[in-house]
């Protein structure tokens, strides 16, 4: 094949004149190259069909060596999108209708050219249907349905089931539960939705999004077949639950895990016990309460609570006696090295994945229904990967740590790495 040269003129880049002019006015006319109805687009449906009509002619050369005697039947019409528009495909037909073109499939109404793609990383980042619309037409000069938008969107449904449903590592050292909640509208009714967030670091300080799991509300019963399911898909151990004060909590997780110890969020607890303080007084009441999830001993936490009683007790009595109730709770983390302290006191480390979420919420009333929901939340997340798909920070030291409370508990699970 003989080179082209450098410096070759336009005229001889583009030797058809009229298409030469077409295509220089659309690039002074600061259009998109790729959108419906450019010469760019014309180009492209040009050459597929071009293309179309060399695998017939390969195929028929193919048949007429076997001895098969076949013969070209027309052609057969269709759409398809594209990131450059609408394409007209004209699909070549043999007589014996065994044709099958690798370019474009015969059921297919796509062009392999990353519209797919771009319809799911759009609707990862909390886009509606109407929205993901609206930005392809923008974008890219594409007209394509609300249907065949969703329908896009519903290819992942088999990804998601997989997913959701994979065989888990037998140990966790950590797992933290949380809830975010969503609104979804039926028939004109909106309902709450609870996304139930199960987020784990294994023996190696890994951490991992364990599953989606979406009901009608938050509650301990809920909870307890949440970690039914984590158990029947392979969890057998964990260490540290690191939970919220919902009612019942405790009990749904001794229930399927009895040797696990629970730490509840002291963030959470501090934020309920002075929802009912006077605005003059919250400030000193969250200080005193400092000092007591501060200490650097179960003696000293139980000293600082005797004294805010003392201090606060005539005021109010119900917060020094929630904490009474959910103290061995509330103080587990008390027994393990700081490093450990820090990563398991709050349920604070879940929300990474909650910021990712929380976006969906802000830009959204409410969602259609709880697929198209479960659609966007699995999409977001993995859209998002690296914002909570990480290490822990300073495990080296936290795993020594483990080693020497656990023992053979934990070491197991650390394999020869």
């Amino acid at each position: 094949m003989a080179k082209q040269k450098k410096n070759a003129s336009l005229e001889e880049l583009i030797p058809d004149a009229e298409l030469r002019d077409r295509m220089v006015n659309h690039l002074y006319s600061k259009k998109p190259l790729l959108s419906q109805g450019s010469v760019f687009s014309e180009l492209l449906q040009s050459m597929v069909n071009q293309m179309l009509e060399g695998e017939m002619s390969d195929f028929l050369s193919k048949e007429g060596e076997k001895g098969k005697k076949n013969k070209r039947n027309g052609y057969t019409s269709k759409r398809v999108i594209s990131s450059a528009g609408e394409l007209f495909i004209q699909t070549p037909r043999d007589r014996h209708s065994d044709f099958e073109p690798d370019l474009i499939e015969k059921r297919e109404r796509a062009l392999s050219s990353g519209v797919d793609e771009q319809i799911l990383a759009l609707y990862a980042q909390g886009n509606s249907i109407e929205d993901v619309r609206r930005l392809l037409s923008k974008l890219y000069g594409l007209s394509i349905s609300a249907g065949k938008i969703s329908a896009i969107t519903d290819q992942i449904l088999p990804e998601i089931q997989t997913w959701r449903t994979r065989i888990l590592k037998p140990f966790y050292a950590i797992i933290y539960l949380d809830a975010v909640h969503f609104k979804v509208r039926h028939e004109g009714k909106y309902s709450t939705r609870a996304f139930y967030t199960v987020y784990g670091v294994d023996a190696h300080g890994s951490r991992d999004l364990l599953g989606l799991y979406i009901n009608e509300s938050e509650g301990a019963g809920r909870w307890g077949v949440v970690l039914e399911s984590l158990k029947k898909r392979g969890v057998e151990d964990v260490l540290i639950f690191c939970t919220d004060n919902l009612k019942g909590f405790s009990e749904a997780i001794g229930d399927v895990f009895p040797e696990s110890i629970i730490q509840k969020c002291i963030v959470h607890k501090v934020r309920s016990s002075t929802r009912f303080c006077d605005d003059k007084d919250k400030k000193k009441v969250c200080k005193d309460l400092r000092s007591i999830y501060s200490s650097t001993t179960r003696e000293e936490a139980t000293t600082a609570l005797e004294a805010f009683e003392v201090k606060w007790n005539s005021k109010y009595s119900d917060i020094a006696e929630s904490w009474h109730r959910d103290w061995d709770e509330l103080m587990a983390f008390l027994d393990y090295p700081t490093q450990m302290r820090r990563m398991i006191y709050t349920t604070n480390p879940v929300e990474a994945l909650h910021r990712i979420l929380r976006k969906l919420i802000k830009g959204k009333a409410a969602w259609v229904s709880d697929t198209a929901l479960l659609k966007q939340i699995y999409l977001s997340l993995m859209h998002n990967e690296k914002s909570w798909k990480r290490n822990a920070f300073g495990w080296k030291s936290i795993q020594r740590d483990l080693k020497d409370m656990y023992g053979d508990r934990f070491m197991k699970h650390l394999g020869d790495g």
